[in-house]
């Protein structure tokens, strides 16, 4: 496929002088919609803003791709699907993609700063491209956890050991990301933490009055958001459901699932307690999971392993408290537990009884005060927050390889 090119908007904000003097190359496996909003952000703080993604869209993705208002290119390359078998014992499929023509389109762009999604094979050709012109910076974007990178190959090791050694900064999502480079001798100094950012459309679809109208009388007491897949770890909240249920006969508790994948089927014909029920919603759009999150009194998020975990933002900025695994990192950096939400370990039987008595046996007026400052707690995680604190990093990277050019603005 061929380089689209699309013009920046004309209503940015930032004015020439505000801009970083800067062309900033970003790639990145592809762009999925809530990305979207913070690429457009950063593209109006910087000189030029150019995209490599690997594919327009993973396979394994309902979504469509949209660059609307940024210059992206689809590289060539290799693109293959691996199985996974984490130590929590579950298995999933990772996309592993090789874009072999990176060092080629890096020439020829020439930009200032390479901002490189993971650290992988387009990681190792930007360390290449910068090895070939030491004044351009590299800035090495880690989305991983301590807990999702158990197990990685030796290979693997070695390989992040040397790229993390060459980047003049490292951006993390969180606190576990930043503990995980650390490993490889980075210092706090070179590390920027930038946590996911939801942008908003969601929460936005969740007026006062739907909130106020139902958190008196929810719908559903709990919702789960995301794909139905060994990962997220919903069917062993099921089961968890279903003895907590054996436990409470006298309470009925309703889950609402809003999602897809290949365990639909057998979460819908599991046996149930009769005051347990399950509503799978399938996929849902914007407006109508908004629907859903004014409906529901608190999300869980019951992931085995996640780096981050979008749906926990989507939730405290829709006014819902959040009951969280500790495996997604977004639980460890948002929630503070028993003020926004409440935190556990899905694969701790015992611990996973007790936080469901926590949120289920709650009093409507806790959980409607909780759900307030769930609400203040991630007001400031927008997009254009995010873009700031990526150009801040940016800059200095720009001024490890440049100091005479790039001072402190």
């Amino acid at each position: 496929m061929n380089a689209i090119q699309v013009p920046q908007a004309a209503s940015s904000p930032h004015t020439s002088a505000d801009r970083l003097p800067a062309h900033v190359v970003l790639l990145t496996n592809f762009i999925p919609p809530y990305r979207l909003p913070l690429y457009r952000e950063l593209s109006r703080r910087v000189a030029r803003l150019t995209v490599l993604v690997s594919t327009p869209m993973e396979r394994n993705r309902n979504w469509t791709a949209d660059w609307r208002g940024l210059e992206v290119e689809v590289q060539r390359g290799w693109s293959m699907e691996r199985p996974w078998r984490h130590r929590q014992g579950f298995r999933d499929k990772v996309h592993v993609h090789l874009p072999w023509d990176t060092l080629e389109r890096l020439r020829r762009l020439r930009p200032d700063v390479v901002l490189s999604a993971e650290l992988g094979f387009r990681s190792l050709m930007s360390a290449l491209y910068q090895a070939e012109r030491p004044d351009a910076a590299l800035v090495l974007w880690a989305m991983v956890s301590e807990h999702t990178e158990q197990g990685r190959g030796a290979a693997r090791q070695m390989l992040r050991h040397w790229l993390l050694r060459r980047a003049d900064r490292v951006v993390v999502n969180g606190q576990s990301g930043a503990r995980y480079v650390r490993r490889f001798g980075v210092a706090d100094q070179r590390i920027d933490r930038v946590p996911y950012t939801a942008a908003g459309a969601v929460a936005a679809g969740v007026t006062a009055g739907e909130r106020a109208r139902h958190r008196s009388a929810p719908e559903f007491d709990l919702l789960c958001v995301g794909q139905l897949i060994e990962r997220k770890g919903i069917v062993p909240l099921v089961e968890q459901l279903a003895a907590w249920v054996a436990r409470h006969p006298q309470r009925p508790v309703r889950l609402a699932i809003a999602g897809s994948g290949p365990l639909r089927e057998r979460i819908e014909t599991r046996p149930l307690p009769a005051q347990l029920t399950i509503c799978c919603l399938g996929e849902l759009g914007h407006d109508q999971l908004a629907a859903v999150y004014a409906r529901s009194g608190a999300l869980v998020m019951p992931s085995l392993a996640d780096e981050w975990g979008l749906v926990v933002n989507e939730a405290l900025a829709a006014g819902l408290p959040v009951l969280g695994s500790v495996y997604s990192q977004a639980v460890e950096e948002l929630l503070v537990d028993g003020r926004n939400g409440w935190l556990y370990r899905p694969d701790d039987a015992g611990q996973v009884q007790r936080a469901l008595d926590r949120v289920l046996l709650a009093q409507r007026r806790k959980l409607r005060v909780m759900g307030w400052l769930a609400r203040r707690s991630v007001r400031h995680l927008t997009p254009d927050w995010a873009a700031e604190r990526l150009v801040q990093s940016l800059r200095a990277a720009l001024r490890s390889r440049r100091p005479n050019s790039y001072r402190e603005a």
